[in-house]
């Protein structure tokens, strides 16, 4: 069972610059909420309520003022400072006291995930006991993706960085899930020629051991890399679009916690009262109905 989870919001945000010279990309807006919270939903909806935001040092208190500790939700949050980016495996590094001896959860605090089916399929990636588990999703453009190519067990044999031939349409998306073992293979990883530790490095420890399983975001679901500018505005019309036309808003924190029971309807009420007179706090005003 994976009962803990890591967003990594660290990264210089470059291609978004100069919005990310003074801000942290992960607290621009997507629409109407902060980009952290949507990799953040994800792991309430995984059930998961110990967190660890990995984020670059000197913004801790940007961050705190808008998710202090995480009670107001009903979970534990942690935070802690990467000095200069080193690779995706170096959250596992920074994050070793508090994975502790458990399994663990990774997702990239820019990427944006959407899809009826999502929940169940996180609840069940969350079952792993053993090994690693990535979460793929079919992309028509997969020269400009890491892919994998699976069997019919959904066992990954091969894996390749933007491949030049196609070896398979799944793109590895930035939702991965380990066993405590991932701590050990991290430390073991060499820097590659761009100078960092790479997950593509990590993930082929767990296929060679023929550990690395997958599962799919599913037909109809969404997943989109808010690093450019023009992807992070696309990802922002999407849920306007949707929760306009819905009435349902994506990754209201406060309301995922409600349904999981972490919260009641006073901690909605001091939720409110925090945030003030805006569009997330009428909603959540719906939810005292």
């Amino acid at each position: 069972m994976i009962k803990k989870g890591i967003i990594l919001s660290g990264g210089l945000g470059t291609r978004m610059s100069p919005l990310t010279k003074a801000v942290n990309k992960q607290l621009l807006p997507i629409y109407d909420k902060p980009l952290i919270y949507y990799p953040l939903s994800i792991l309430l909806l995984s059930k998961i309520k110990n967190i660890l935001i990995i984020v670059n040092k000197g913004q801790v208190d940007q961050y705190k003022k808008l998710l202090p500790d995480g009670k107001r939700l009903g979970i534990k949050i942690e935070y802690k400072e990467q000095a200069s980016p080193k690779g995706l495996p170096d959250a596992f590094i920074l994050g070793e006291k508090f994975i502790g001896k458990d399994n663990v959860a990774l997702i990239l605090g820019d990427n944006f995930f959407y899809g009826q089916n999502l929940t169940n399929t996180l609840i069940e990636c969350c079952n792993l006991k053993k090994g690693a588990k990535i979460l793929l999703h079919k992309v028509s453009k997969p020269e400009q993706y890491g892919v994998a190519k699976i069997d019919r067990n959904k066992k990954v044999i091969k894996i390749q960085e933007k491949p030049k031939k196609n070896i398979s349409d799944l793109a590895i998306t930035g939702l991965y899930f380990f066993d405590n073992k991932v701590i050990n293979y991290s430390k073991k990883l060499k820097p590659s020629k761009r100078g960092e530790i790479e997950i593509t490095d990590l993930l082929n420890i767990y296929r060679t051991k023929k550990l690395l399983k997958s599962d799919f975001i599913g037909r109809g679901g969404a997943w989109l890399d808010t690093g450019s500018i023009e992807d992070f505005y696309k990802t922002s019309a999407f849920v306007s679009a949707i929760e306009n036309r819905q009435g349902f808003k994506i990754a209201c924190l406060e309301e995922i916690a409600l349904n999981n029971k972490w919260i009641n309807k006073n901690h909605i009420k001091k939720a409110i009262k925090f945030y003030g007179n805006c569009i997330y706090s009428k909603y959540l005003s719906k939810l005292l109905v």
